[in-house]
């Protein structure tokens, strides 16, 4: 136990000097206009949130320290899954997480477990909030939780209220009765990844999941890659070009698992969020009958960027979820080491990096959140600055905790290696972050197109 009364370069807090005791001495009302003291970042942070986005950040932290915590190695070393199956451990974390409603709770009841009252929030803030959680304790558990959602993604912002109430309100009755039913999302072709993100890719290249149209519906032929629980999952968003045209002709096809048309023939051996399959799908003229085409034809390229959108605001999240535990395991070894009879932490270059960590990642919290409470609609700027920013900077502040944990980090039992192999897929799934960045631009061209034409138009950022 450290007997220690103040850190090297920094006197007492019971110290004359320490502002801590200093503004005591003020009147009451310079007390009231100016702050200083000891505060938990995390318990300071949560207490600025409205009270229900406080409630689901405490609520997914809890969920996440007592059901997934204790699993975070064993989940992460287990020996390589077979397509279609789901370790024991994995299979109950979706059950306790659908008795606790986080499967479901991006739309109210009697879709889902959320409430009238939560639905005052963009969807993309509350999942940015719960996402952030579940990832700063295991990025790979989280992912499993997560990525249900982006299938759902298509059916929401379809607008089509039978759709919603034929697809989702099963899943949300499954999950209450500990029935695991997941969604997928498959976009991502061998031959079209950022292709499929990003519309002067797709304008000259060839889609590879064609859809035939047969007496009745669709039938479906092709291959998929890289789909986050789709060998697990009950449905999958499928999106498929027209036979004979392009991706401008993308339409969204929920498949059923149950398809006969539709296998899963591998999932990948992953360096990181291993916790969470990543399969690759073949359709062999898999029948989809009209009735469930989502959004209507021709609609997928539109439901799918818009998803992608909504999407990129949890994506940022996993990575401020990961840089916070970099953080934390960073602080822990500065305190827990010493170097020359000293504390590591006595050291003022430590401090300096340690303070660079933790403003650097609660830098990306505030983009985030300010970001993904802007609107009901998810915009692609925003989203787009909110991923590529946070994600890019997470790995850097992850590559500082290593640098100061130096061998120690690279050990398992730390953790600290695992948010390493965990960190890179943030910056690549969602669009790689070169997309992302385009995207920006994307999104300013028609300004950017006006001024360059003479039009009196002042670009502001």
């Amino acid at each position: 136990m450290s007997t220690l009364d103040h850190i090297d370069g920094h006197v007492p807090p019971v110290h004359r000097l320490n502002p801590l005791q200093r503004i005591k001495e003020l009147n009451t009302l310079a007390r009231a206009l100016t702050h200083y003291g000891p505060a938990d970042l995390w318990e300071m942070d949560t207490a600025s949130l409205p009270a229900a986005l406080g409630q689901l950040r405490r609520r997914a932290r809890q969920f996440a320290q007592t059901h997934m915590a204790p699993h975070v190695r064993l989940l992460d070393e287990a020996e390589h899954a077979q397509p279609g199956t789901l370790h024991p451990v994995a299979r109950q974390l979706l059950i306790k997480a659908g008795h606790e409603g986080l499967m479901s709770n991006v739309v109210p009841a009697p879709l889902g477990s959320a409430s009238l009252w939560d639905m005052r929030f963009s969807p993309a803030y509350r999942m940015a909030i719960q996402v952030e959680e579940l990832s700063a304790v295991c990025a790979g558990q989280m992912l499993l939780l997560s990525a249900h959602n982006l299938g759902l993604a298509p059916v929401l912002l379809s607008g089509d209220l039978k759709a919603m109430w034929r697809f989702i309100r099963p899943m949300h009755q499954d999950f209450m009765r500990g029935q695991p039913h997941l969604f997928a999302y498959a976009i991502t072709e061998p031959t079209a990844g950022s292709d499929v993100e990003d519309g002067h890719g797709a304008q000259t290249n060839r889609p590879r999941v064609v859809a035939r149209a047969v007496p009745g519906g669709y039938r479906i032929s092709g291959q998929k890659c890289y789909i986050s629980g789709g060998d697990v999952a009950r449905k999958v968003a499928v999106f498929a070009s027209l036979e004979g045209e392009g991706f401008e002709s993308w339409t969204c096809f929920m498949l059923d698992a149950s398809n006969p048309g539709m296998s899963a023939r591998r999932t990948e051996l992953k360096m990181g969020m291993r916790a969470s399959s990543a399969a690759e799908l073949t359709f062999e003229d898999a029948f989809v009958p009209d009735a469930d085409v989502i959004g209507g034809l021709r609609k997928g390229w539109a439901l799918n960027r818009a998803t992608l959108n909504a999407s990129r605001y949890p994506v940022a999240a996993m990575a401020v979820g990961i840089a916070r535990r970099a953080c934390e395991l960073a602080l822990s070894h500065a305190m827990d080491t010493r170097l020359g009879g000293r504390p590591l932490i006595a050291y003022q270059e430590v401090q300096l990096q340690l303070a660079q960590m933790v403003a650097e990642t609660r830098t990306i919290r505030s983009l985030l959140w300010q970001q993904a409470s802007a609107s009901q609609q998810a915009r692609q700027s925003g989203a787009c600055i909110s991923k590529f920013m946070a994600t890019d900077l997470a790995q850097a502040i992850c590559e500082m905790g290593m640098a100061l944990m130096a061998e120690h980090g690279t050990r398992t039992a730390t953790g600290l290696e695992k948010l390493l192999r965990d960190i890179r897929l943030t910056r690549i799934f969602e669009g790689t972050n070169q997309i992302n960045r385009l995207g920006l631009i994307e999104d300013m061209q028609p300004q950017l197109l006006a001024h360059m034409a003479g039009q009196p138009i002042h670009i502001s950022v």
